[in-house]
């Protein structure tokens, strides 16, 4: 029973040292991101905006364009961009990244704090509704939620292409397996 005594010890001593590296991640988080959530109102007013990306911008105005799409690696490129616009498409698998409950926890805890903060920065504007039309900031945002949802039907689009011409991933679902010989 003695033997186990360190290891108990060591064990949670390790525990704390990283629960408090946790809480330090959690805390640069909250600086980092505390100008954002300080000039929120910027963004009701119409002062800031959020960029839409080029490739985003192109699907809207065309989501099913196959022009130099050929193919399968120029089709697998133009994936790639809607990923990086978009952030992972629901079919690839999560990523595992390691990282501890407490490290999940403090990520958790700072988003909290920085809607929290952006809530009150944004709550004493007076008829903030009215003020988001009137200044335009609700439209934009109308219209990056459209092209955001016109990325990911052309993603869509070019994976069902990918599929049809028997390319492999990223040019097709992560589950496709293509059959026989593989197009370029």
């Amino acid at each position: 029973m003695k033997p186990i005594l360190p290891l108990v010890l060591a064990a949670v001593l390790l525990a704390g040292c990283n629960a408090g590296r946790s809480a330090m991640s959690g805390a640069e988080q909250v600086g980092e991101g505390l100008g954002d959530a300080v000039t929120a109102p910027l963004d009701d007013f119409n002062l800031r905006r959020q960029l839409i990306p080029t490739v985003l911008l192109q699907a809207e105005a065309n989501p099913y364009d196959l022009r130099n799409l050929n193919q399968c690696t120029t089709i697998g490129a133009e994936v790639a961009r809607l990923d990086e616009a978009l952030g992972p498409d629901t079919d690839e698998p999560r990523r595992q990244d390691g990282s501890y409950r407490s490290e999940q926890a403090a990520d958790a805890a700072a988003r909290a704090a920085l809607d929290a903060i952006r809530g009150t920065t944004t709550d004493f504007i007076p008829g903030r509704s009215w003020i988001r039309r009137l200044s335009g900031a609700d439209q934009h945002s109308r219209h990056v939620q459209s092209a955001i949802q016109s990325g990911r039907m052309r993603r869509a689009f070019l994976k069902g292409i990918g599929m049809q011409r028997n390319c492999a991933p990223p040019a097709a679902p992560s589950w496709f397996r293509p059959t026989g010989r593989l197009q370029r």
